[in-house]
């Protein structure tokens, strides 16, 4: 375990301040439950100081729409609590929904405004004429815990995200540098070990969002490079398939004996580039060696010719990736926003594509509706005096931790972590707090352990237990203006916390919680219907855009995938010649407009019969011939930009769908258009 550094005890004693001045605030406006103000605050605050900001706008539009939902709720339902309990979960569940489907802090809006309402309106069922006053209290409570903890982590000592993302893209870009050298230099990997290095590569890179969303929320000065994220984090995923390509065409082209030996001499010149600080004009002078190994596509072109021509194109788009990637890095570390256009500028399009699993956020929506249903039912049949925090706390539980495959380990570690919070809660409000008679001892009494919890929150493995020990542990301290130490409340409100949760976990893991395994298979077969409805002509635009929408899917299934044995792993197959696959097919549909005669038939063919295989992961013995027919027909056509693009991607396309295939037919005689259109 790593040891505390002046970082993480600054950020502690930053979160307690911020924790005080919450409460003083709350005490001194005379708010009727202060420890919201300080358990807020601890539920909020983030290391990173943009982290924190980037959550707080959000939080507080979430407070305020749960407040006007329960408003609007308990008055009108409170004398039917079965439709009071139906009304509220589901609208915890449309929140979550909506929550799911957005990986930003937006999210954190649906999602409080869910559980808010859960918060304030199952205590106001006793007394629900005072529903707007306790709406609006919580409110600006919650508000003023956000609030609290924005100011002090903006103004106090603010930790920027850039050093962070600098240091990760460092180590990012020597691991992405290797895997390319060894492309270049033709010394493969295992397939087995490509692949996990690819994934690897991917899974790091969308690690990399939550540190963007904090740059951009920063103010620091920092925040003026955020502009550079956004297109940073693209082109990270987008050498992952250009540099498998390069690495496929290069083993084609050795396997086939042609490589000639300018192409060898390039191909060490480059990495030699790639391995040293090598200059923009050392780049164009690359970049002008690439077009002498580019060979004509004219009607006789022979295979080796379409693999040299694909490979070109790789060639360039690496040099632009890398060229953009040091301009990037860049203006991270300067702070700056970049101004000039990048040479890979397709990324340009598509920094904004995320994929959104309706289905998944839909079947968590569900489990947490029943699991408010089974809660609120407990508490309807007993009567249970404060039995309301079954279900608060069984909602918010559910939601903190939606977006996990099984989310029941971490609402268990949540439980554990109220247990924590009780235990002292428990111990300050019957031994310690008595003898504090000043805000001032009652602030140096709970310094040690709310430091210690702001302490575990620096650390990954203990954050959720040094949070959830805040948190829970201040709501049932229950601090206000006067002493009140009544054990019955205080027992009734941990034992229906922790049952409220109990039952969370358990309706979870019975409707809810997937494996990793399942959840990698999913997002393997939503990649292969987007390959499917590209085929078709359906889906994304451009190729980029496939793209981007199926990296972003691989950096999602590449951690799930590492807890899974090898064999398991691998029946997946190779993500990323599918997303190789996706974008010559997105290429191609959009490039055929442009051809004409037997050349587009036979495209057209080839493209049917390749959706019809992706639909089905079945191997159709006629889609080879197909689209050694269509390189036949395109071959054919008139020389046009569209007809090498055409040539090109339909290359692509053989090596992704059948990269064991013997080579395109070289010999066999080619009819000229006017026998084929016959």
């Amino acid at each position: 375990m790593t040891l505390p550094g002046w970082r993480d005890w600054a950020f502690a004693l930053k979160t307690y301040a911020a924790a005080m001045l919450a409460l003083f605030l709350a005490l001194w406006i005379d708010l009727p439950r202060p420890y919201w103000a300080l358990g807020t605050v601890y539920i909020t605050s983030q290391v990173l100081s943009g982290a924190t900001r980037s959550k707080a706008v959000y939080r507080l539009c979430g407070t305020a729409l749960g407040a006007a939902v329960s408003v609007a709720l308990v008055p009108n339902l409170v004398d039917a609590p079965v439709l009071l309990s139906l009304a509220v979960a589901l609208w915890v569940a449309l929140c979550l929904f909506i929550a799911l489907l957005d990986r930003t802090p937006a999210s954190y809006l649906p999602m409080l405004a869910g559980y808010t309402a859960a918060l304030i309106g199952f205590p106001a069922v006793d007394d629900p004429g005072a529903i707007f006053d306790t709406a609006v209290a919580r409110a600006e409570e919650i508000g003023l815990g956000i609030l609290c903890a924005s100011l002090v982590a903006t103004l106090v000592l603010p930790q920027s995200a850039a050093p962070a993302i600098v240091a990760r893209l460092e180590a990012w870009l020597a691991e992405a540098r290797s895997w390319t050298l060894a492309a270049l230099q033709r010394t493969r990997m295992p397939q087995a070990g490509e692949t996990g290095h690819s994934l690897r590569l991917a899974s790091d890179a969308l690690a990399l969002d939550g540190l963007g969303l904090a740059l951009r929320n920063e103010a620091t000065g920092a925040e003026r490079a955020a502009a550079a994220f956004a297109p940073l984090r693209q082109h990270m995923l987008m050498v992952l398939p250009i540099v498998a390509a390069l690495s496929d065409r290069v083993a084609a082209l050795e396997q086939a004996g042609a490589q000639p030996a300018r192409l060898r001499a390039l191909l060490s010149d480059l990495a030699l580039w790639l391995s040293s600080d090598g200059t923009p004009d050392d780049a164009d002078r690359l970049r002008e060696r690439i077009a002498g190994i580019d060979p004509p596509l004219t009607r006789d072109t022979t295979w080796t010719a379409l693999l040299l021509a694909s490979l070109a194109a790789r060639l360039r788009d690496v040099i632009d990736l890398r060229e953009d990637l040091r301009v990037l890095r860049s203006h991270l570390q300067a702070g700056t926003a970049p101004v000039a256009p990048l040479a890979f500028t397709y990324t340009a399009r598509v920094t904004r594509i995320r994929h959104r699993d309706y289905g998944l956020a839909a079947f968590s929506a569900f489990g947490v509706f029943v699991g408010l249903l089974v809660c609120c039912a407990i508490w309807i049949a007993t009567g249970w005096p404060d039995g309301s925090a079954a279900p608060m706390m069984g909602a918010v539980a559910c939601c903190l931790f939606a977006t996990q495959d099984d989310p029941t380990p971490q609402i268990l570690g949540f439980t554990n972590s109220a247990l924590v919070g009780a235990t002292g809660a428990g111990l300050y409000l019957f031994a310690i707090l008595p003898l504090a008679t000043s805000f001032e001892m009652v602030a140096l009494a709970l310094a040690p352990a709310l430091i210690l919890c702001g302490l575990a929150m620096t650390q990954p493995r203990t954050a959720p237990m040094g949070m959830g020990a805040a948190l829970n542990g201040a709501t049932l301290l229950a601090l206000q203006n006067g002493y009140s130490g009544d054990f019955a409340p205080f027992a009734n409100s941990v034992i229906a916390s922790v049952v409220g949760m109990w039952i969370a976990a358990v309706v979870i893991r019975l409707v809810r919680s997937v494996g990793a395994a399942w959840s990698a298979r999913r997002l393997v077969r939503i990649n292969r219907r987007s390959l499917a409805a590209a085929a078709d002509g359906r889906g994304a635009g451009h190729g980029l855009e496939l793209a981007a929408l199926m990296l972003d899917r691989v950096g999602l299934i590449a951690p799930r995938l590492a807890t899974l044995p090898a064999e398991e792993a691998a029946a997946l197959g190779d993500l990323l010649a599918d997303v190789r696959v996706g974008i010559n097919l997105v290429e191609v549909r959009r490039v055929r407009r442009r051809l004409t005669g037997a050349a587009r038939i036979s495209v057209d063919a080839t493209l049917a019969l390749a959706a019809r295989r992706l639909r089905g992961r079945i191997d159709d013995p006629d889609l080879l011939a197909t689209l050694d027919d269509a390189l036949d027909a395109v071959a054919c056509a008139a020389q046009t930009p569209e007809r090498r693009a055409a040539l090109i991607g339909l290359t692509g396309l053989r090596r992704g769908l059948f990269p064991e295939a013997p080579p395109y037919r070289d010999a066999a005689p080619r009819p000229n258009a006017r026998e084929m259109a016959a």
